[in-house]
């Protein structure tokens, strides 16, 4: 919604003399409820205010002092915070402020529900910057699942340096601290506001002692001297050089790092290492894959796709997923899910995809691995790190004449072309959904997920199924929202998994 023009979200607000007066028995007289017409529509707030009425709730048709819940079904937070602003209410900072899910979930429980924070629409104008102290951080759920992430992170100098940390404990193999502070990163990330002191920690989850200790210490001296010193670190600074290779993971960057190599030219005049297919790949084209990929590319990529998997069908179900399906505006890859309605026959598209690369000169790598997927394999009933599905993981030549706007080139580089990484997976439709679910991410809040599935409702979920424990059988999705729903979670849109 665009914040550059204010649309009027109601008529104009006559004297608040005859507030409606409720039909029904009224259970709940601490509660008075005002639905906002905009984005919900005249018919829709009638039918939900008379639906609220029968249920017990006050709803007045006026929006007055005396209102105690604002519910709006648009969560665009400038214009509804700018109207509100401009009726001249003397309650407002009392006012619960709401996007619709609180009022669902309340006409489900039969009762005013327990405002979480995923409820709440913030008043985010600079002059306000005391929220932290209005958000009841007690209801803040530890799941990824439960919380609303976007990209608009509010605390990025603290998840920086968490991200820097946990990424040094994955170096050193400890994988408890990793994901403690991993943790961490996603409730601060889930933070309508900013943190300006320690005490707005208070009742947060996933925050330990040592995590708590950094916020401190970066809100008070402005930087992490235990980051610091990190950075300075040879052995992180080389890890994290050599791990940036494509083809290059942490057991090999050490190895390397231990035998005393340090640089790229290191390594590549060394005549004791001998380097694979992907990593030769990696190292030949690392100035390009290195550099982040817009999301301009991206869709000429998924055109280049789409153009090539319809000339075989025309059936083709081509989504682009990971963190541009989730709103991102650059990414390190490119993820797309490419399959078709029929079961069975997604399996020859990325291998026609791959010689349709190669056909037109743009196929610089690729590493197809065929489905192993099979419905016996799912009786295992535990988490699989990698899912069965036929995918490939490729780099692609993409010309500029393809992108809208032109190619994000290296300054000085006039090829008119850039080498792209990206991985395509084909799964069968009837476990679309639940890969859909795993590639879009991200990496926490698909870990979130299958952890509140497994301790909240004793259920495995992962890329191809889920399954219900406590009724011995596998549970069917033909869309994200069913999966949710099996997990008794409100559905969250891609751009609110950013966790």
């Amino acid at each position: 919604m665009s914040n550059s023009a204010i649309v009027p979200w109601v008529r104009k607000r006559s004297k608040p003399t005859c507030a409606s007066v409720p039909a029904h028995v009224v259970k709940f007289k601490e509660v008075r409820l005002y639905l906002v017409e905009r984005k919900m529509g005249c018919s829709r707030r009638s039918f939900l205010t008379q639906l609220a009425r029968t249920k017990g709730f006050i709803v007045d048709d006026i929006l007055s002092d005396d209102i105690t819940h604002v519910v709006s079904e648009d969560s665009g937070s400038s214009s509804l915070w700018a109207w509100l602003k401009g009726c001249a209410l003397e309650n407002l900072s009392k006012m619960q402020v709401l996007h619709i899910s609180w009022f669902t979930d309340s006409m489900r429980e039969g009762k005013p529900a327990t405002i979480e924070t995923r409820h709440l629409i913030q008043d985010t104008s600079p002059a306000l910057q005391e929220e932290s102290a209005s958000v009841p951080v007690s209801v803040i759920s530890q799941y990824a699942c439960q919380r609303q992430t976007s990209t608009d992170n509010k605390n990025k100098i603290l998840t920086d340096a968490f991200e820097i940390l946990a990424e040094n404990y994955e170096f050193n193999e400890l994988q408890s601290s990793c994901l403690a502070f991993r943790r961490a990163v996603s409730v601060l990330k889930s933070l309508p506001w900013t943190l300006q002191c320690i005490g707005a920690t208070q009742g947060l989850p996933c925050l330990r002692e040592h995590t708590k200790a950094v916020i401190e210490e970066i809100l008070q001296c402005g930087r992490s001297f235990e980051v610091e010193k990190i950075l300075s670190s040879e052995r992180y600074q080389t890890l994290k050089l050599f791990t940036s290779v494509f083809g290059v993971g942490l057991k090999t960057a050490e190895k390397w790092y231990r035998r005393g190599l340090r640089s790229f030219s290191e390594i590549l005049v060394e005549p004791s290492i001998e380097l694979n297919r992907m990593q030769k790949s990696g190292f030949l084209h690392y100035g390009d894959i290195s550099r982040v990929v817009t999301k301009a590319e991206a869709l000429a990529l998924g055109n280049i796709i789409d153009e090539a998997v319809h000339l075989v069908t025309s059936d083709a179900v081509i989504t682009l997923t990971g963190g541009f399906r989730r709103g991102k505006e650059v990414g390190h890859d490119v993820d797309f899910i490419v399959t078709t309605p029929e079961v069975g026959k997604e399996e020859c598209v990325l291998r026609h995809l791959i010689d349709s690369f190669k056909k037109q000169g743009i196929l610089l790598y690729s590493d197809y691995r065929p489905s192993t997927f099979h419905v016996s394999k799912l009786q295992c009933q535990r988490f699989e790190a990698m899912d069965y599905f036929a995918k490939c993981f490729l780099i692609l030549r993409l010309e500029a004449t393809r992108v809208d706007g032109g190619l994000s080139c290296a300054e000085g580089d006039n090829r008119g072309w850039r080498a792209i990484r990206v991985d395509l997976v084909s799964p069968p439709m009837d476990r679309y959904a639940f890969a859909l679910l795993g590639w879009t991410g991200s990496t926490q809040f698909d870990r979130d997920m299958r952890r509140f599935a497994r301790i909240e409702r004793r259920m495995i979920l992962d890329n191809h199924t889920l399954y219900d424990k406590r009724k011995e059988e596998f549970l069917t999705a033909r869309s994200e929202e069913d999966i949710f729903a099996h997990l008794g979670l409100e559905y969250l849109e891609p751009w609110q998994r950013n966790a």
